[in-house]
């Protein structure tokens, strides 16, 4: 009818997904189980929800659970703290080409893309594509781990590459470019530590990572300097 209205091609591909079941039982109004996604908005973040639904093909049947829900949130955290630490790692970076170890590393991070390609390829495997980004991750991070002096071009590419896939599926765009109103008592108290760690003073040390730990705050040692964060 559309067509025939229109003169037009109503659709090109059809695609139809599998039923959602809320803890192994079919979501149905009769069963007193059934949900929007207005309703679930007021208890969880929807990115957290869409992280829930990628990690399973769209034909296959999605079981909700609260416990589900909280897993793919902390997946979501696991792939902003990775994005966090590039932008760290950046920031302190040194110029210059990669060296031999880098550009053999990049040719693993292409490997990563081309097994997201195939994967999305693949009649929308998200859940294969997230792997394939959680893949990266790992390379990379125990590339840093172990050379803690990683060049700018390599991290720009990694870096790069990552928010290329994630954003493919929407995921880890949001910024949170509010400045924390502690941000310079933290910073403050960060130098102060460093300070007492130079002067073999680790008590104070610890008393000062005490008092950060008090506030909400996580810190991490790196060459490159001391990166923190909210917990």
């Amino acid at each position: 009818q559309s067509e025939g209205a229109t003169g037009k091609p109503f659709v090109h591909y059809w695609m139809h997904n599998g039923f959602i079941n809320v803890d192994n039982q079919k979501m149905s109004k009769s069963l007193g189980n059934f949900f929007t996604v207005r309703d679930i908005a007021k208890e969880f973040d929807l990115e957290a929800v869409r992280m829930f639904m990628l990690g399973a093909q769209y034909r296959s049947p999605i079981n909700f659970s609260r416990e589900m829900i909280e897993q793919a949130k902390a997946s979501l955290d696991r792939l902003y703290t990775a994005r966090d630490h590039y932008l760290f790692l950046l920031q302190n970076a040194k110029d210059g080409e990669p060296g031999e170890k880098e550009l053999a590393l990049l040719e693993k991070v292409k490997a990563a893309r081309e097994g997201f390609d195939e994967a999305m390829d693949d009649d929308l495997n998200t859940a294969d594509a997230l792997s394939a980004i959680f893949e990266l991750t790992r390379e990379i991070n125990a590339y840093n781990g172990a050379h803690q002096d990683a060049t700018r071009a390599f991290l720009t590419a990694a870096h790069d590459l990552f928010m290329e896939l994630t954003g493919v599926l929407n995921l880890v765009q949001k910024r949170d470019d509010a400045v924390d109103p502690d941000a310079e008592k933290i910073e403050e108290l960060i130098a102060q530590r460093a300070a007492a760690k130079k002067a073999k003073d680790f008590a104070e040390a610890d008393r000062i990572r005490g008092v950060l730990a008090d506030m909400g705050v996580t810190i991490k040692d790196t060459r490159q300097g001391t990166q923190w964060s909210r917990s």
